[in-house]
């Protein structure tokens, strides 16, 4: 690709370059067995841009102390500033109150609050809690343990061959014994981008609570939970740029004042004697104990400089870059792609005819080339389509095409050596 072309390549504001964007993030400089890192493994993981980091770096040095707790200075700073990263996500996902903004370890943490809290309360025998096929195995497993504990039935969607929810199977699925319905937005494995929007409408006319996985949604698309009016939303900062060990849990809030505490300790409390506690209000009735201060702080820094280039502009030029890569995989003998959804985010899982996933993925790393490789916790997924693990590469707005070509050629090598 031509570098001096790639700026028209998306309608943009200015201040939107690839190759300014990359010099925010430090190890993009690296290099990998003495070969340029390419990170094609977004999915898993976003790097970190040196905002984010100063941003940390900053907190230990001149901030650093417990929230909530202290009259002194550095408590009252600190808290300041944890309490500013809770409003910049509720603006950043249009919640409408600040204390529906729940602060987890990440979307795992926060699909097990509402399974473990709403749903240990609100599930009786013979309920269902209805899921798709593609889900990630943190929106799989909490709900069959609690749907063990109160009698309640899992109910399943199926996908079809291009990865996509059979509509009319949820149709039939769906139905007044359907008490909570908990979906993935954008599928980590297949890339494929569910229609929440209709799922979330249908689900509220038979009396189900909706939550959304949006762990692979909210660094690439716009989300507007008020326009969506889901129940739930769960996401995780370490996909958006932010640091590791940090999430959000969004969640209505009639339903989350109604809702018993997920743990419990410190800061979740109004007052405790040995015959009664009283729970304090939201969001810190679901915040036990010292949270990830500078976690929730990085997390904040991070979606401003998300929000700074775009999330309208990022969408445009990842849907360009799945574009071409799709194209240019896609010609390559022996490869097939797994997951042909027509609205797809900026992912593509693949195998190759005779060479397993993990080849693909220790050849690729020689020459400098980080992609993700094996069920990708989503194992229903592979069986689906009948292969043990696939190759996925996963794109984020600070890759270029370039990159798209060393990975293609890097795989004609490896198939050809395998020949």
């Amino acid at each position: 690709m031509d570098p001096k072309n790639l700026e028209i390549r998306v309608e943009k504001k200015k201040s939107f370059n690839v190759y300014k964007i990359r010099e925010d993030f430090p190890i993009l400089q690296r290099k990998v067995w003495d070969k340029p890192l390419i990170y094609f493994d977004n999915a898993a993981t976003t790097q970190k841009p040196k905002q984010v980091i100063k941003t940390i770096e900053s907190f230990y040095k001149n901030l650093n102390s417990n929230i909530h707790r202290g009259v002194h200075y550095l408590s009252q700073a600190s808290t300041t500033e944890y309490e500013c990263a809770r409003k910049i996500v509720k603006v950043f996902i249009n919640a409408k109150y600040e204390e529906e903004i729940i602060f987890t370890r990440g979307a795992t943490e926060a699909i097990n609050l509402v399974a473990h809290s709403y749903g240990s309360v609100n599930l009786r025998p013979g309920d269902e809690v209805l899921i798709t096929f593609m889900e990630h195995h943190s929106n799989i497993v909490p709900w069959q343990i609690i749907c063990e504990r109160t009698g309640a039935k899992l109910k399943v969607v199926p996908i079809d061959d291009n990865g996509e929810i059979i509509i009319d199977e949820f149709e039939k699925l769906l139905s007044d014994r359907t008490k909570i319905v908990s979906v993935v937005h954008v599928s980590n494995s297949l890339g494929t981008v569910n229609p929440i929007e209709y799922i979330i409408s249908r689900s509220h006319e038979v009396g189900a609570v909706v939550l959304i996985d949006g762990a692979q949604s909210i660094q690439h698309i716009p989300i507007d939970v008020q326009k969506l009016d889901c129940d739930f939303f769960a996401f995780s900062g370490h996909k958006i740029y932010a640091p590791t060990g940090i999430g959000v849990l969004y969640g209505k809030r009639s339903l989350l004042e109604a809702m018993p505490p997920y743990q419990g300790g410190g800061d979740m409390i109004l007052s405790v004697s040995f015959e009664k506690t009283i729970y304090n209000e939201l969001p810190h009735k679901f915040e036990a104990g010292t949270p990830n201060i500078e976690g929730a702080i990085g997390l904040g820094s991070a979606i401003r400089y998300v929000q700074n280039i775009g999330l309208d502009v990022i969408y445009k030029y990842e849907k360009q870059l799945l574009d071409y890569a799709t194209e240019q995989i896609s010609q390559i003998p022996d490869v097939e792609i797994i997951g042909k959804a027509r609205n797809k985010a900026s992912l593509i899982s693949f195998v190759v005819n005779n060479v397993h996933p993990h080849d693909i993925g220790t050849l690729l790393d020689r020459d400098g080339i980080a992609i993700r490789t094996g069920h990708h916790c989503t194992e229903p997924v592979m069986r689906r389509f009948g292969v043990p693990a696939t190759s996925r590469a996963s794109f984020a707005f600070y890759n270029t095409f370039e990159e798209i070509d060393v990975l293609v050629k890097s795989l004609k090598k490896i198939i050809e050596k395998f020949k």
